[in-house]
């Protein structure tokens, strides 16, 4: 907001001169950090909304996340039908192995998030972690929520 400041001194009539207004040169700053900080609490709310879009509902566990990459993460997702997806392709069982060695060819990181519905049995994860481990991928992640039980009998 701009303004003007008068001189000081000016004010007497026997020098003859009037008190001339003064643009002032300062900037104001306060429209701006508003406006930063609107934006940064909008990214800190929309960013943990930005996950792999296929919904599965995750089993729930007491374990610590694991750091966070400079890459996006590759993400196989196993739905509650048994319908396996890479990202958000979804691929038929055979494809599986060629599809993962052809992605881990472009990525720099060797570590993987497999998301599986709690509702899978056990016997298919354990099929795909077989088919991502023939891909050549050895760094896997299973991706749970928080708030699980524990095993000391207390609940999350």
């Amino acid at each position: 907001m701009a303004g003007s400041v008068l001189e000081k001194g000016g004010g007497s009539r026997r020098r003859g001169r009037r008190s001339r207004a003064k643009p002032m040169a300062e900037i104001n700053v306060t429209p701006f950090v508003d406006v930063m900080m609107v934006l940064l609490i909008i990214f800190m709310v929309a960013a943990p909304l930005q996950v792999v879009g296929v919904p599965i509902e995750l089993p729930r566990t007491a374990a610590q996340s694991l750091p966070t990459e400079q890459e996006t993460p590759l993400t196989v997702t196993l739905t509650a039908d048994g319908a396996v997806t890479i990202q958000t392709t979804e691929v038929a069982d055979g494809d599986i192995v060629g599809r993962l060695q052809a992605i881990l060819t472009e990525r720099t990181s060797d570590r993987v998030f497999l998301r599986a519905d709690a509702a899978v049995p056990y016997g298919r994860v354990a099929t795909v972690m077989g088919a991502m481990n023939a891909a050549g991928i050895t760094n896997i992640g299973l991706v749970t929520d928080d708030g699980g039980p524990r095993l000391n009998g207390q609940g999350g």
